[in-house]
């Protein structure tokens, strides 16, 4: 087992009351991206554990796909970030309640 080595606090309260570890962050340049990976990224750019920039960076993200999970989290929580629920929120036709 290989444990990330990082500075700063080990574990964080999420506002909703779980805890997230820096440990559990999606390797660098990650291309599989699934509904877990997707929340635990937003999740540490909500609570401040990396910048907006750092994300960017790290994961080659656009401003645009990253704020489209950000309101999927929101909105409907992380079961809306899996693929077939994004198509669903992005185009407007499509009814919302299925999610």
């Amino acid at each position: 087992m290989h444990i990330k080595k990082f500075q700063g606090p080990h574990t964080m309260q999420l506002p909703f009351g779980n805890f997230m570890s820096l440990a559990y962050m999606p390797q660098k340049f990650t291309k599989r991206w699934v509904a877990s990976r997707k929340a635990t990224v937003v999740n540490a750019v909500l609570i401040w554990s990396i910048s907006l920039d750092e994300a960017f960076n790290l994961y080659v993200l656009s401003h645009d796909e990253h704020t489209i999970w950000e309101i999927a989290v929101a909105h409907y929580g992380e079961r809306a970030l899996g693929v077939t629920s994004l198509k669903n929120i992005n185009n407007p036709k499509n009814n919302l309640r299925k999610l």
